[in-house]
């Protein structure tokens, strides 16, 4: 029961939800990143390039042979330049987010000390509380 009793205690540990929260969200924002790339980015960038298929594009080293049925051997380099494309819209998407959420938070932050009552400074406080002494002694 040891390793069962050790085994609960590591999985139930905040940095492992909130790590396996992160996984899944993360997930989810792959998917919504990967239809924004193929679906609203990807087809303007087409008609800007007119029509070309980044996906197809490749250097053969050596052309498929029917006859003795061997393979085409080639260089993808379209997938690779459609992977940057990818790439480069997922960290700028990712830039956004955390520019929108560190927008967010300095706003809470700007209304947090805004709404903290503002100390009078240590001199002013010292005279204050001697005013006070005085008004007591009378």
């Amino acid at each position: 029961m040891g390793m069962l009793q050790e085994f609960k205690t590591f999985a139930m540990r905040g940095n492992v939800v909130d790590l396996a929260v992160g996984v899944v969200i993360g997930g989810a924002f792959g998917k919504i990143v990967t239809s924004l790339v193929n679906d609203v980015i990807m087809p303007p960038i087409g008609l800007v390039t007119g029509g070309v298929d980044f996906s197809r594009l490749k250097w053969v080293l050596k052309p498929a042979d029917p006859a003795s049925k061997t393979a085409e051997v080639a260089i993808n380099y379209g997938a690779f330049v459609n992977t940057i494309i990818t790439f480069l819209i997922i960290a700028f998407a990712v830039f956004l987010l955390v520019k929108a959420i560190n927008r967010l938070s300095h706003k809470q932050q700007q209304a947090d000390e805004a709404a903290k009552p503002v100390e009078p400074p240590a001199d002013v406080a010292l005279l204050t509380e001697i005013r006070d002494l005085l008004k007591e002694r009378r």
